[in-house]
């Protein structure tokens, strides 16, 4: 069982480029981009304790602003135990993080994100 604190440096940049997208898409009132956007966040950072809490926070900001009921009720125990299981090292792998899918289910990486990811 591996426990990661920190997401590494060469994975920074690609974690942070989908969440200014996703900010900027949401600003621009692109509703779907920024939802796809925090989801690529999620894969990307979903083995990192702070770096997993922060995105389900961001997409429980998100299911306030689209007044989604079943997205923030989702989120809440996301929000809570997403990063516990990060540092645990029991994640299920892929996973896209929203309401729309089963918290415990392991999911495809997209190609490109699997090149991106070092061990």
């Amino acid at each position: 069982m591996k426990f990661y604190i920190t997401i590494p440096k060469a994975l920074m940049p690609f974690y942070h480029n989908e969440l200014i997208t996703a900010q900027n898409d949401l600003k621009s009132n692109n509703l779907q981009s920024s939802w796809c956007h925090l989801e690529r966040a999620h894969i990307i950072g979903q083995k990192y304790p702070y770096e997993h809490t922060y995105v389900h926070w961001k997409m429980l900001q998100f299911g306030f602003r689209i007044k989604s009921p079943k997205e923030v009720i989702g989120q809440i125990p996301r929000l809570l135990v997403g990063g516990v299981k990060s540092f645990v090292g029991h994640i299920p792998v892929g996973n896209t993080g929203g309401a729309n899918v089963p918290p415990l289910k392991p999911m495809e990486i997209p190609e490109d994100i699997k090149k991106i990811f070092i061990d």
